[in-house]
């Protein structure tokens, strides 16, 4: 089977598809400027776990970082100020490169699915403000969480595990592929090379999605 018997593709979208994570992570350090004695820590955290859902997110800055109660209210007026701070941002950030050139020439050959911690309603905002739903086959966000998501891309298209490839920018995308039975490969964020040194389950590391057209041509990446 061509293409390292991979049958279906998962994305993960910010740090794979599109170079947003800057955006989120300058949001996070806006959003909590309100506290400025944690807000190092705060931004820490969420670099630290790229890839979990803003919502996770809150609730652990408010019970670990802060140590105090997260209202409603707080939440709904942190949810909708942080998708205000990130949503123009994201759909102006640049492709990772070969981005999208790899979704044009391999949406034809391969089921493309996106999974991301992203709200599913903003990121299919996203992905239409930017022209490219047509090379997904569908589009999973927050609040389903990955692991699930992956099990319904597995159970509509028939993948075994093995024909399942996840791509990720995180250690947490990784965590998500174990948990699903799934295979990974994981996209080298610049400012973070090392991200999965030593880690099991990496098939391999691609610095851009060029890089990953070539792995799956079976080429060295």
């Amino acid at each position: 089977m061509p293409l390292r018997s991979v049958s279906v593709l998962v994305l993960d979208f910010d740090g794979v598809v599109l170079e947003s994570v800057g955006v989120k992570t300058a949001a996070f350090r806006t959003l909590f400027s309100f506290v400025p004695e944690h807000v190092d820590e705060i931004v820490e955290y969420h670099r630290r776990n790229t890839g979990v859902s803003r919502f996770d997110k809150f609730r652990y800055i408010y019970r670990e970082i802060l140590k105090e109660p997260l209202s409603d209210e707080q939440f709904t007026f942190l949810s909708d100020r942080y998708a205000g701070l990130v949503v123009d941002g994201v759909i102006a950030s640049a492709f990772v490169p070969g981005a999208e050139e790899f979704l044009a020439a391999f949406s034809r050959r391969l089921p493309i699915f996106v999974v991301s911690a992203t709200p599913e309603e903003e990121l299919r905002s996203i992905i239409r403000r930017r022209g490219l739903e047509a090379h997904f086959r569908g589009v999973y966000g927050a609040p389903t969480k990955k692991t699930d998501a992956i099990g319904d891309i597995r159970g509509k298209t028939g993948a075994s595990g093995r024909e399942t490839l996840f791509v990720g920018d995180a250690v947490n995308d990784l965590n998500a592929a174990r948990a699903s039975g799934v295979r990974f490969v994981g996209r080298q964020p610049p400012d973070d090379p090392g991200r999965f040194e030593g880690e099991e389950g990496v098939e391999a590391v691609v610095r851009d999605l060029a890089g990953l057209a070539k792995w799956l041509e079976g080429s060295p990446c």
